[in-house]
C-alpha cells in the first residue's frame, strides 16, 4: 500500500500498516515524537490502520493540533484519578477547550470536592502519567456499550449513547481505555499518558447536565496541560495576572458597579462606572454622527408577531422574555433589528434616500442561564452599540468597507489590532442557497477589495446571513470577539421592505447589521481587564486626584477642582484627615492617572507638579492654567494610557 506525505512524496508500506508504522518508516526520531496522525484531513490515533492511497501528516508536539490532543488525554487522566479517589462518582463529558480542558462529575452524596482537593487529585493523576498507560481504542455495538455503562451505574454515558442512536443512527461507538479507566470517546488520543508533560487543575464550578437548568447540577473541574513545564509556568503566571485584573474584583475596588440578586445578571452601575460608560458613549455618538448615522430609539416591548416574522421566534424564543399586555402577547426585544425595520417601513423610500444608516444604544434583554452568567461578560440586560444600514445591492461593498474602517478606527484608540473572520452559512438558516451565495460573495469581495487578510469560519454565520467578525487580543494575549458586520437579504424579504428605483419600479433593499463594541457592558468588562483598571486619562472615572497636604489646603484644593470641572475634567479632592503619604498610597490604589499634591508652594505660586501614574523621578512644576489646558488636549485626543 502507498500513502502520500505533505510534500507529495509517496511512502510504500506493508498492507495494514498503522500511523505509527508510517512515522517509523520516515524516521525513528519522528516515531518517538509522534502523537497522532492526520489521515485525509481527519485526526486519528497512530495505532489505527491506514487506508491505501491516503494523504497523511504526522502530528508531533510542534503541530498546532498537539495541545488540544494532549489536553484531551489529560481530561481522561483526570477522570481516571477522580474515579479511583471517589468511589461511586458518575462521569459525564470531558473535552479539551481553549487553554485547557474540563471534566464534569456527579459526586456521590457526602463527597464534597473543592480546590483544596486538587493536590490530592493531581498526585493520583501523576501516577497515571508516570505509568505511561497506553490509550487503546475499541469499537463495540451500541447495545454492548449501553449494557456496560448501565452495569457500572454510569447513567450519563448511557444517555449519551442513546442520543447517538436517536440523532445519528449510530450502530457502534468507540471506547478508549488507559490503565483502569474506560470512557466513551470519539478520540483521537496520543499513544500513552506519558506524552502529558505538564498539567495543573485550575478551578472548580457548577455546570448543569446538557446545559439545562432543569437537569442535575454537576461539578466541573477545570485544568490545563502543556507540552513543557516552562509553557505551563508561563500560563499559570498569566492566570495569576488575569485574577488580579478580574473585572469583577476591580469593579468592586474602583466602585464601578455591582450585581444584586434582585435582578440577576443585570449590573447596577455606580457613578464611577457611569463616567466610563459616558466617555465611551460620547465616542460612540460622535463617531456615528461623523459617519452619517442617524440616531434612533425604539421600544423594548414589541408584539410577538414581529419576532415570528423576523425568524427570532423559531430560533431565539427560549432566550426571550414574554408578557401579556391586555391579553396581547408581547416580547421584550433581544435584538434591535426588527424595531429599526419599523422605522424604515414608516415612510416610502427612494433609491435617492439610500443608504439609510440607523444607530441605537439599544437596550435588549436575553435570558442567559444562571450558570453561564459571568460579571459584565455575560449579562441579561444588554446595551448594544447597534446599527442597521439599508442599502441597494450595489452599495453593499462600500458600506461593508466603511463599517470595517469605522471598527479599525475605534479599536486603534484602545491599542487593539483586529483579526477578521468570515463566517458562512449555518446548517439551520433561512433563505435559499442562491441568496447565500450572493451574500457570502459580497462580504468576501469587500474584504478582498480592501486587501484585508481573514480566516474562514464555515457554518458559523447568523441564521439570516453571513458575517465578518472582528477579534482582538488584549494586553494578556486573550482573544475577544468584539465587532460584527452581518449581511442580511432575509429580513427585508420577510418584512417586505422596498424602495423605488430610478426605473420607478419597486426593489428590495439589503440590510447590514453592525456593532463594534458588541455591548457597552461587555466592552467595559474587557477594558477593565485589558487596562487592569488603569484607564487612560480620557476614560478614567477620576482623572485628577487632588491631594491636600493638610486641612488648611482643602479650600484651595476645592478651587482647583472647580477649575478642572469647568474645563470638562473629572477631579476628586481627598479631604480626609490622613497623612499625605496615606493619601498618595490610596490614590495609587484607586489607579488615578494623575495626582496633584497641593501645599503651600502650590497655593502661593499658582503652580502644580502633576504626578503621572508609575512616573519615576520628580515631576515638572507648571502653571495651573497650563496643566489644565494640557489635560484638556490629552482628553480630547483620547490619548492611550502611558
Amino acid at each position: 500500500m502507498k500513502v502520500t506525505l505533505p510534500d507529495g512524496t509517496e511512502l510504500q508500506l506493508a498492507e495494514g500498516a498503522t500511523g505509527g508504522d508510517a512515522a517509523l518508516a520516515i524516521g525513528e526520531g519522528l516515531a518517538r515524537a509522534a502523537l497522532a496522525i492526520e489521515v485525509n484531513g481527519e485526526l486519528r490515533d497512530l495505532a489505527r490502520p491506514l487506508p491505501d492511497g491516503a494523504e497523511i501528516s504526522i502530528i508531533t508536539g510542534k503541530s498546532p493540533e498537539a495541545l488540544e490532543l494532549v489536553r484531551h488525554d489529560t481530561a481522561h487522566v483526570l477522570a481516571a484519578a477522580v474515579m479511583e479517589l471517589y468511589p461511586g462518582v458518575k462521569i459525564s463529558i470531558g473535552p479539551a477547550i481553549e487553554n485547557g480542558f474540563y471534566y464534569d462529575f456527579d459526586f456521590p452524596e457526602g463527597a464534597e470536592v473543592s480546590d483544596a482537593d486538587f493536590e490530592r487529585i493531581e498526585q493520583k493523576m501523576r501516577e497515571h502519567v508516570k505509568a505511561k498507560e497506553q490509550f487503546t481504542r475499541e469499537d463495540i455495538s451500541v447495545q454492548d456499550a449501553i449494557e456496560k455503562f448501565k452495569a457500572e451505574g454510569q447513567d450519563y454515558k448511557v444517555e449519551l449513547i442513546e442520543d447517538l442512536i436517536t440523532n445519528e443512527g449510530a450502530e457502534t461507538v468507540s471506547l478508549y481505555t488507559n490503565g483502569p479507566f474506560t470512557d466513551l470517546c470519539r478520540g483521537p488520543h496520543a499513544t500513552d499518558t506519558g506524552k502529558i508533560k505538564a498539567f495543573k487543575l485550575t478551578s472548580i464550578a457548577g455546570a448543569y447536565w446538557r446545559g439545562d437548568a432543569n437537569r442535575q447540577m454537576l461539578t466541573r473541574i477545570y485544568g490545563t496541560a502543556f507540552l513543557s513545564k516552562e509553557d505551563l509556568q508561563q500560563h499559570l503566571e498569566l492566570i495569576e495576572e488575569a485574577k488580579k485584573r478580574d473585572h469583577r474584583r476591580l469593579g468592586k475596588q474602583l466602585d464601578l458597579f455591582h450585581f444584586n440578586e434582585v435582578s440577576p445578571g443585570s449590573p447596577f452601575w455606580h457613578p464611577n462606572g457611569m463616567k466610563i460608560w459616558n466617555a465611551l458613549h460620547e465616542l460612540w455618538t460622535e463617531q456615528n454622527s461623523l459617519r452619517g448615522y442617524n440616531r434612533v430609539k425604539t421600544p423594548i416591548l414589541l408584539d410577538v408577531d414581529l419576532w415570528k416574522i423576523s425568524g427570532h421566534w423559531d430560533k431565539y424564543r427560549d432566550n426571550m422574555y414574554f408578557t401579556d399586555v391586555e391579553e396581547r402577547p408581547m416580547g421584550i426585544k433581544p435584538m434591535n433589528c426588527p424595531a429599526h425595520i419599523q422605522i424604515y417601513k414608516n415612510d416610502r423610500r427612494s433609491y435617492r434616500d439610500l443608504p439609510i444608516r440607523y444607530s441605537e444604544d439599544g437596550l435588549v434583554h436575553r435570558h442567559e442561564p444562571s450558570g453561564t452568567l459571568h460579571g459584565l461578560m455575560r449579562v441579561r440586560h444588554i446595551t448594544q452599540d447597534d446599527a442597521h444600514i439599508f442599502c441597494t445591492e450595489e452599495q453593499i461593498q462600500d458600506e461593508v468597507i466603511q463599517c470595517l474602517r469605522f471598527g479599525f478606527y475605534i479599536y486603534e484608540i484602545f491599542g487593539f489590532e483586529p483579526s477578521l473572520e468570515l463566517s458562512t452559512r449555518p446548517e439551520q438558516r433561512v433563505g435559499d442557497d442562491a441568496t447565500w451565495d450572493r451574500a457570502e460573495a459580497a462580504l468576501e469581495n469587500a474584504l478582498k477589495a480592501e486587501g484585508l487578510p481573514y480566516d474562514l469560519n464555515p457554518g458559523d454565520g447568523a441564521f439570516y446571513g453571513p458575517k465578518i467578525d472582528l477579534h482582538m487580543k488584549d494586553s494578556l494575549g486573550r482573544s475577544w470577539q468584539l465587532g460584527t458586520v452581518q449581511l442580511d437579504f432575509s429580513m427585508p424579504e420577510r418584512f417586505e421592505l422596498s424602495y423605488t428605483g430610478d426605473d420607478n419600479e419597486e426593489h428590495r433593499p439589503v440590510m447590514i447589521h453592525r456593532a463594534l463594541f458588541g455591548s457597552f457592558e461587555r466592552f467595559i468588562g474587557i477594558l477593565i481587564e485589558h487596562y487592569g483598571g488603569e484607564f487612560p486619562l480620557w476614560l478614567a472615572p477620576v482623572q485628577v486626584r487632588v491631594v491636600p497636604v493638610s486641612d488648611k489646603h482643602n479650600d484651595f484644593s476645592n478651587q482647583l477642582a472647580d477649575r478642572l470641572l469647568e474645563a470638562g475634567l473629572r477631579p476628586h479632592v481627598d479631604e480626609r484627615s490622613e497623612s499625605v503619604g496615606r493619601k498618595i498610597r490610596d490614590a495609587e490604589l484607586a489607579k488615578a492617572p494623575l495626582m496633584w499634591v497641593v501645599g503651600d508652594e502650590e497655593q502661593q505660586t499658582e503652580t502644580v507638579a502633576p504626578r503621572r501614574r508609575h512616573h519615576e523621578g520628580e515631576p515638572e512644576r507648571v502653571p495651573i492654567a497650563d496643566a489644565i489646558e494640557q489635560l484638556r488636549a490629552e482628553v480630547a485626543a483620547r490619548t492611550r494610557a502611558e
